[in-house]
Order: C-alpha cells, then sequence, then structure tokens
C-alpha cells in the first residue's frame, strides 16, 4: 500500500500565547488517536505552532484504511425464527441492516446456544476522505474553555480563522472546515517575507514558511532559538539571564520569527529590590532579566520582536521608553513604602477582611503568631523570632509596592523587615511563609522559618474548614491543597519529631468560636492524610502500605514515614506473605472471640507447636520493643519476619477454639500478645 505524507494547517488570529503548547500537543494526541482507531498506518507524527497556526504533519500516511473481515453476530437462533421455522421481524431487520439476505446467513455454535452471524469484509476508505472529518473532531475536542465567532460567522473557535490546508503529499484535500474551504495558500510572517505562501506539498511546508513567509513553524526551534540569542546577548555583558522556562514558553507563542536584542534602563532603579523590577519586566513586558555572577541583577535586559530592522535603535529606545515608567513606579512605590517601618502598616490590617466569617488580616496574624511561638517550642526553634515573623509577616500587604505588584508579597516584606533592621531569621521567615509556592519548590529549612510556614498553613486549613469551605472539584480559593501538600514535605523532608495531631488541636483552640464545623480537627487531618497518601504514591509507595500503616493512627508525620517505609521493605521479604495471612487470622479469630486480652499461663501451654510460638515470642518481644521506642521500624518488622515458622507451625498443629475455657483463653491470650507486637507498626493483614 502506497503512502504519502500529510499536512494539516489551520490559519487564525493569535491564539492565546499561555495555552499554544497545550492546544497543538492535544491536536496532535487527538487527531493520531482517531488515526490508530480507524486502521490508518503512518510512521511518524508531528505537531506545529505558531501564534498564527495550529499543524499537524504525519509522515507516510496510508492511502486507504485496511480492509477488515468483521464478523457480526445477530439474534439467537430461537428468536430468529418462529414455530414453524420462519424467520422473523428481528431476523430479517438484521440481515438487512447488514446487507444480506437472510439465507446467507451463518450459524454460530457457542456454549451459550446458537445465533446467527455473518461474516463481512469492510472495504477501506481512502485517507482524503476521512482525514477533514478526523481533523475537525480533533479540532473540536480540543481544551478551550470559552470560545469565540466572528463576523457573519456562526462557526465558533478559539480565535478567528483565516486559512486551512490539508494536503496528502501534493494533493489538495478538498473540504470546509468552521466555514473556512481547504487551499494551498496560507498566511505568511506579518511582517516580514511573503505575506501568502502557496505551499507545493505536505514535504515543503516547513521550508516554505521559513524561506518565503519568515515563519519558524517548528515551536522547539523556535525556542531554542530563543534561548540561544538571550544567553549570547547576556554572555556579552558578562551576566546570566532568567530563562526561566514559563517566560520563554510564552515569548515563543508570541512571535512566529524570534529576534532578540539587548536594552537598559538606568542604574537608579538598581536601588529598589530587584524583585520588584524583575516582576514588571517579565510580567508585564515579557523581557529577559539579566544578573551578574553574583545572583545581582543587571542594567541590562534582552527582548525578544518579531521584526529584524537593520537598524535596531528605535526598536530598542522604544522598549527602554516602555519599561522605564513601570520602573519608576516600582521606585515610587519603594521609596514611599520605606518613609514608615514594616510593622507601621500592622494597623491597616485591622481594616482588611480576609474572610468575612474568619475576620481580619490582622486577626489571622495574632492567630498565627501564637501557632508559631506554639510550634517553636516542639520543634526547639526561637520562638521569640518565630512570632516576630508571624506578627510582621502579612504587613506588606497594605504597602503601596505590594498593592501594586501583588506577586511581590514575602518578597518585600523580607526586604523592609532586613532595612528596618529586623534579625535575618525574621526576615527570612517572611518570605519563606509561603514556601513551597509551587509543586518542586524549596522548602523552609530552618526552626524559626519552619515554624512559621507550618503555623501560616495550618490556620489556613483549621480556619477555612472550620466555616465549612471546603473545596470543590478544582475550585480550591483559599489553597487548601497547596497548603498541605506544604505541610507534609515541610515536616517529612525536614524529619521533625512533631506531633501533627496536637497542633491542628492547639489552631484550633487559638481560632476559637471562629470555628463553627463540628469535628474540623479530624476533618482537617483526613484531610491531609489524604494528600498524604498521594504523596506516597508520587514517590512509588502502594496504596495498601499507606492503609497499613494508617490504621494504627500515628499522629507523628515523619514517624508515619518512617513506618510506611518499613512497611515496605518489610513487604519484599520472603516471610512477609504468609505472616501477613497469619495476622489476619489471628485478628478473625479474636474479634470473634470478643477477646481484649489477658497474660499468657505458661504452665497451660501443650504441645510443642504451642510451646515454640510462646518461646519465639518471648525471645523476639524485648528485640523488637526496644527497636520499636527508638523508632527502627524497619528492623523491627525484619525481626518479626523470623516468627514465621513457630506461627506457621501453631496453625498446623493448633485447634484455639477447644471446650476446656481456661485452654482456649489461654491460647487467645497467645495470639493476642503476637497481634499486639506485630501491630505496632502497621496492620499487615491488608497488605495482601
Amino acid at each position: 500500500m502506497t503512502a504519502k505524507n500529510l499536512l494539516l494547517e489551520l490559519g487564525t488570529e493569535e491564539l492565546p500565547p499561555k495555552s499554544l503548547r497545550n492546544l497543538a500537543q492535544s491536536l496532535h494526541d487527538s487527531f493520531v488517536k482517531q488515526l490508530k482507531d480507524e486502521n490508518l498506518s503512518f510512521t511518524s507524527s508531528k505537531w506545529y505552532a505558531t501564534p498564527r497556526r495550529l499543524a499537524l504533519f504525519i509522515e507516510n500516511l496510508a492511502e486507504k484504511q485496511e480492509d477488515k473481515e468483521l464478523e457480526i453476530k445477530g439474534p439467537s437462533i430461537k428468536a430468529a425464527y418462529d414455530a414453524n421455522g420462519k424467520p422473523t421481524m428481528a431476523a430479517l431487520g438484521w440481515a438487512s441492516a447488514n446487507g444480506i439476505a437472510i439465507e446467507d446467513a451463518q450459524t454460530l455454535k457457542t456454549d451459550k446456544g446458537e445465533w446467527l452471524y455473518v461474516k463481512t469484509l469492510k472495504k477501506g476508505n481512502e485517507a482524503v476522505d476521512v482525514v477533514p472529518e478526523m481533523f475537525k473532531n480533533a479540532l473540536k475536542a480540543l481544551p478551550i474553555p470559552r470560545l469565540m465567532h466572528w463576523g457573519a460567522k456562526r462557526e465558533e473557535f478559539v480565535r478567528p480563522v483565516h486559512t486551512l490546508c490539508m494536503l496528502f503529499g501534493d494533493q489538495l484535500i478538498e473540504g470546509s472546515i468552521l466555514g473556512v474551504e481547504s487551499s494551498k495558500t496560507i498566511n505568511g510572517h506579518r511582517f516580514l517575507g511573503s505575506q501568502k505562501v502557496t505551499i507545493e506539498s505536505a514535504d515543503t511546508y516547513v521550508e516554505q514558511l521559513r524561506n518565503e513567509g519568515s515563519v519558524i513553524a517548528d515551536y522547539e526551534e523556535r525556542k531554542s532559538s530563543i534561548i540561544k540569542q538571550v544567553t549570547d546577548i547576556a554572555n556579552s555583558v558578562n551576566g546570566v539571564a532568567d530563562l526561566d522556562d514559563a517566560l520563554v514558553e510564552e515569548v515563543t507563542s508570541i512571535v512566529e520569527a524570534p529576534h532578540i536584542f539587548k536594552a537598559s534602563f538606568e542604574e537608579r532603579f538598581l536601588k529598589v529590590p530587584s524583585e520588584a523590577l524583575v516582576y514588571t519586566m517579565k510580567g508585564d513586558q515579557k523581557y529577559f532579566p539579566i544578573y551578574d555572577s553574583n545572583k545581582k541583577l543587571l542594567p541590562s535586559f534582552a527582548f525578544a520582536s518579531n521584526i529584524n530592522p537593520s537598524d535596531p535603535t528605535s526598536l530598542i529606545s522604544g522598549n527602554e521608553r516602555v519599561v522605564r515608567p513601570r520602573l519608576s513606579d516600582a521606585e515610587f512605590f519603594f521609596n514611599t513604602d520605606r518613609k514608615q517601618s514594616l510593622e507601621s502598616f500592622f494597623a491597616r490590617l485591622e481594616t482588611i477582611v480576609y474572610q468575612k466569617d474568619i475576620g481580619t488580616i490582622a486577626f489571622r496574624s495574632n492567630c498565627v503568631e501564637k501557632l508559631a511561638r506554639y510550634i517553636s517550642e516542639q520543634i526547639n526553634a526561637d520562638a521569640d523570632k518565630a512570632a516576630r515573623a508571624a506578627h510582621l509577616a502579612k504587613c506588606d500587604l497594605a504597602s503601596t509596592m505590594v498593592t501594586e505588584f501583588t506577586d511581590t508579597q514575602g518578597v518585600m516584606g523580607m526586604h523592609y523587615a532586613e532595612l528596618d533592621g529586623e534579625d535575618k531569621d525574621v526576615s527570612d521567615a517572611i518570605f519563606e511563609q509561603y514556601l513551597p509556592r509551587f509543586a518542586g519548590d524549596v522548602i523552609p529549612s530552618k526552626p524559626v522559618q519552619i515554624a512559621v510556614s507550618l503555623a501560616e498553613k495550618i490556620i489556613t486549613l483549621v480556619g477555612i474548614f472550620g466555616i465549612n469551605q471546603l473545596p470543590k472539584g478544582d475550585k480550591d480559593p483559599f489553597g487548601l491543597r497547596r497548603a498541605a501538600i506544604g505541610v507534609i514535605r515541610i515536616i517529612l523532608e525536614n524529619s521533625l519529631q512533631l506531633n501533627f495531631v496536637k497542633v491542628i488541636e492547639k489552631a484550633c483552640q487559638i481560632l476559637g468560636d471562629k470555628i463553627k464545623a463540628k469535628d474540623t480537627k479530624d476533618n482537617v487531618v483526613d484531610f491531609v492524610y489524604n494528600r498524604l497518601k498521594a504523596y506516597f504514591q508520587d514517590h512509588d509507595i502502594e496504596a495498601s502500605i499507606f492503609l497499613a500503616v494508617l490504621s494504627t493512627n500515628p499522629e507523628d508525620l515523619s514517624d508515619f514515614d518512617k513506618r510506611v517505609k518499613a512497611v515496605k521493605s518489610f513487604k519484599a521479604l520472603p516471610a512477609a506473605e504468609n505472616l501477613a495471612s497469619a495476622y489476619k487470622r489471628v485478628n478473625n479469630i479474636l474479634s470473634k472471640a470478643g477477646f481484649t486480652g489477658s497474660d499468657v499461663v505458661e504452665s497451660l501451654l501443650s504441645g510443642d507447636a504451642e510451646k515454640s510460638l510462646f518461646k519465639a515470642l518471648e525471645v523476639v518481644s524485648p528485640k523488637v520493643n526496644d527497636l520499636y521506642s527508638k523508632g527502627d521500624y524497619d528492623q523491627a518488622l525484619s525481626t518479626l519476619s523470623e516468627l514465621k515458622d513457630p506461627v506457621d507451625s501453631f496453625f498446623e498443629n493448633v485447634m484455639v477454639n477447644v471446650d476446656n475455657f481456661e485452654i482456649k483463653n489461654n491460647r487467645l491470650a497467645l495470639l493476642f500478645k503476637m497481634k499486639t507486637l506485630i501491630g505496632k507498626t502497621a496492620d499487615i493483614s491488608v497488605l495482601y
């Protein structure tokens, strides 16, 4: 079967830059899935995307679908013929639907009876006949939250559509999608090269766009070009560029032919904390800041342009002129804020409502301060420093700078605290209260900073749960899921010995009558444990292992973590499955007997199997209990595996439920002793 390369391109107005990659990838995945579902073979596939186009390239696509032999089952023989042997309406309808006479139907014999069936050959369709509908379906399936229509058209898409090109080799595939007819003519660059390009074939698409239309269709190629050009400019001033991937992605999605230039700003602006300058350069202008080797901001930046004038002087000065007012604003806000201390902003927090049922930000800050002091006492942090940091933590929210540049909260508070002469732990804690800000971000690692960050997150969790404002679906306006993951990471990755449940209880006490929801403490604990389950799964811990440990209700997350890792190691031991099975059996026996425990009377033991288990427990128990006391659960569970043989022998040779009450009770006591010893780490019965 012959094959050709397929090109599909939809030309549009400028697409949303932050969504471009996702749109292109989704279009590709949806279309390729349809190709596979429809038995259209190909060797490879690739997507292209620029601000004004989404395109797919399918290499060596078969000219037609493969013919497929189908076996179509019909009604049962009993339902297909009446008492006189005449075909029923059900049989005739089935035959007609499949294009055969009822006499041509065959009989399929199965264990469940006989059925009508027919073998038929489904001829494959030509690729050019099915591709337009498949492309249309892939476009409809794109994750577009809000569609728009344009002009007098009724069709809707994320942006107005102007061109459609569907080529199979050099053959134009006829068709109309979103109100546009397929054509070999597509749009080139808005300003450079030919604004209209006639594509000769799918094979020449990329190079024709590059050479005639001055468009780099390959997204990754544009991205690499941007990174290289920005890096070269940074090197020219002995600097290091801020190549934040989100920014690079956005710029890649804004330009069709990236050209990078160097510009500068006045050094006087460097007196302003660099984060505020960087915020406006990256966020508002999509510029690339440049730092020196000591990570200090330089008065130079790189910017991307969609044009490449022979004399870029005006272009560069224009961008410098655009950014100057924004930097001047930052300078003004900074100078205005520095006319007073950071603490002086606290009074304004009394008038800013955090949440109507909880109160002001000032009230909330006081709660965080109290909890930070409590946590500090548990982890040996300086409680006064933690309380001071918590008191100042939200003050920058009332500052002029943060009011204008909201993403600088915490950052400006840190700088203002430093300038006020606050202790470094205090100023750092003001910034680190928000860590981790995103998945994979760093976490606080020093005691004062840890105490403040934990207090901040736990007061959020308890306060919002306390007024029944739980996350619903993908809506989580107070960031409770992020707060819970932050708590987990800070505790586990710092190996904190901290009774998490008691901290939640303390937070409930601090918030007092603001807590309206019943069982707030338990609900918060359950919520965090649910996030903990996901955290462990991300670290290749099976759900059964998590549930085995959860059954013991550990209140210290670091202790929980140790147990989980120990159970994972235990499960890999040869004796694990047998011991877990025995443990489950012991639980069932004790549960049915309603046995709650008593001492084993050695003189009542009879038989080698019973005595061997008792002796094994006597030998193993001190070792295991000592390991438990040290938190060495891994070695404790490993040691418990020594019980496998005596436990197996006991169940093979000993009847527990005998008529003699004293002997029965003593055997139950022996099993209870074993259950208590094994169950201190986890309920291993749920592992299998």
